[in-house]
C-alpha cells in the first residue's frame, strides 16, 4: 500500500502535457539612443543654430571631437521577441549653421508624399527658405 500511493501519484504526471516546452522568460523591450521621428526632422530648417537643433531634435547621442560640425543621432530598438531595429541620423553644420540632413530618418516632400518605405541611409540637402513679398 505505502509503494503504491507514490506509484499512482507518478503515474498521472505522466499524461500532463509538457507546459515546460511552451514556457520561456519574459523578455523586456530594450530601447537605446535618440528616437527622432519624421515630424521632428520637419522641423528643421537651414541655418538653424546648433541650439535652435537640439530643441527640436534633443541632445545628440554622439557629438565627436574631431567631427565638431556633426550630430549623430542614433536608435536602437531591441524587441522582447523579434528582430532589433536600428535608425540613424546625420546632421550637419558649417560655421554653426544647419547645412544638410542624413540618415534613414527623413521628413516627408512639400507635396505631401512619403518618403520610400524602406528605410535606406541618404544625404538630404536641406533647401533654402524663399522669401514670399
Amino acid at each position: 500500500m505505502l509503494l503504491t500511493l507514490p506509484a499512482l501519484m507518478f503515474a498521472g504526471c505522466s499524461n500532463t502535457p509538457d507546459i515546460t516546452s511552451r514556457l520561456s522568460p519574459y523578455r523586456i523591450d530594450v530601447r537605446q539612443g535618440n528616437y527622432v521621428t519624421q515630424d521632428m526632422v520637419a522641423k528643421l530648417k537651414p541655418g538653424m543654430t546648433r541650439d535652435q537643433v537640439r530643441f527640436a531634435l534633443g541632445t545628440p547621442l554622439v557629438a565627436d571631437m574631431f567631427h565638431a560640425d556633426r550630430w549623430d543621432y542614433v536608435y536602437r530598438f531591441q524587441p522582447g521577441r523579434g528582430e532589433v531595429q536600428l535608425r540613424r541620423l546625420v546632421v550637419f553644420f558649417k560655421e554653426g549653421k544647419l547645412v544638410r540632413v542624413g540618415g534613414d530618418v527623413v521628413a516627408e516632400t512639400e507635396a505631401g508624399s512619403t518618403p520610400a518605405p524602406a528605410p535606406a541611409t541618404r544625404i538630404i540637402e536641406v533647401p533654402a527658405e524663399t522669401k514670399k513679398n
